[in-house]
């Protein structure tokens, strides 16, 4: 009988899922640069580009069953939180330690951070090296954040909820059970979406952003964001219903692009200052539009991406950007914090130098998470896997 203690090589990847989450991943940091040149929601470019977060979920449910559904009889609990700590959080710690030296360069641009104190804010970095989170009251630079260097660190968070849910019970559910639990949960994502207050939380209705703090909104729209993705990408996986597209790295792609870069539908809603209601505006068409995206359109692209195949160069391409994608993902934050100073203070700049600051900013967060990737990520989780995560294989025999 093989030892559960055996190493387990990786599974061949579906390099179109990679491919796409590394356009998920640049779609992102494009949508950061305009959130901040933006004045408002209703005309950002790159409008749903905050979606990326449900799709990065998705595809993680679809990853973790695909990867771990058939090997627990080769592996412990203890081995499968090794194995994903040694593939985020070397990550995770890069991303915070980047925001804080970024934020030592640049924090005169935050007023709240030249007044706090010093323990404040070693006590939030040393809180994150762990991904233990911290209220607003512990925020040192105004946006509330959970993790105020490195503001997408609430996703691994969440992420790492998930992994621990996955490996304690989901993973037992039959396929039907599963089902049952996506339906329940899509109906969560409605709730959300549409402000139907079930739980008693009406927050940012029509729109799905928000998850970043502590708070009871966004901490009900974190969780409306995970559950639904991560168990259908799981249920996805486990159905093994895919489909077939010729070229559909680019179909899958132009796809997620098009969710994400297509504008607000509808007005945004616009408060009333006569009578302190908001005007629903736009609410119910924009809704739709991100209900129907992480519902069903996502889903779609999985099951198209999961059944094509790629080669040649577009076979490269996707396993370029989908090993940046992580690095870039969880990299590219703290440096917006000092694009967001930069804009604040030039707002009545020509706007050829706002193009020109925002391509800059763009290339060196690629540049960043490349380097990031080559020079540190890779042999960091190499060295975890030679010396933490393989362990010589051991047989015992049945008498």
């Amino acid at each position: 009988m093989t030892s559960k203690n055996v190493y387990l090589p990786s599974k061949p990847r579906y390099e179109i899922l990679d491919g796409l989450r590394g356009v998920a991943a640049l779609l992102i940091l494009a949508f950061h640069i305009f959130e901040n040149e933006s004045h408002s929601t209703a005309t950002q470019i790159i409008n749903h580009g905050y979606m990326a977060v449900d799709f990065f979920f998705l595809l993680s449910g679809f990853v973790i069953g695909y990867a771990y559904d058939d090997r627990w009889d080769k592996m412990t609990l203890g081995g499968f939180f090794k194995r994903r700590l040694a593939r985020l959080h070397p990550m995770a710690l890069m991303g915070t330690f980047i925001g804080v030296l970024l934020f030592f360069l640049g924090a005169d641009g935050f007023r709240m951070a030249n007044e706090a104190p010093a323990w404040k804010m070693i006590v939030c970095f040393l809180l994150a090296i762990f991904l233990i989170p911290v209220g607003p009251s512990m925020d040192f630079r105004g946006w509330r954040e959970m993790y105020p260097y490195n503001g997408p660190t609430w996703t691994l968070f969440y992420e790492y909820i998930a992994n621990i849910l996955y490996a304690l019970f989901i993973r037992k559910l039959p396929k039907w059970a599963l089902g049952i639990c996506v339906g329940l949960f899509a109906f969560l994502t409605i709730d959300r979406v549409f402000g139907l207050g079930t739980f008693g939380v009406v927050y940012n209705v029509g729109r799905l952003g928000g998850g970043w703090t502590l708070e009871q909104n966004h901490l009900y729209t974190a969780i409306c964001r995970l559950l639904y993705p991560f168990f259908c990408g799981l249920l996805i996986q486990r159905m093994g219903k895919f489909m077939k597209l010729k070229n559909g790295f680019w179909w899958c792609a132009l796809a997620v692009a098009l969710m994400f870069c297509l504008p607000r539908f509808g007005a945004a809603p616009s408060f009333d200052r006569a009578t302190g209601m908001r005007d629903p505006g736009g609410v119910v068409y924009n809704g739709i539009y991100e209900a129907l995206c992480v519902l069903v359109f996502m889903p779609l692209v999985i099951m198209a991406g999961a059944g094509s195949s790629v080669s040649g160069k577009t076979q490269k391409i996707c396993k370029f950007i989908g090993e940046i994608s992580f690095p870039l993902y969880i990299t590219h934050y703290p440096t917006m914090y000092l694009h967001v100073q930069w804009v604040n203070l030039h707002r009545d700049a020509p706007l050829s130098q706002h193009i020109a600051v925002g391509v800059s900013v763009y290339i060196i967060s690629l540049l960043v998470a490349y380097a990031c990737y080559k020079l540190y990520d890779v042999p960091v989780r190499e060295w975890l896997k030679e010396h933490w995560l393989r362990k010589p294989a051991k047989t015992t025999e049945q008498q």
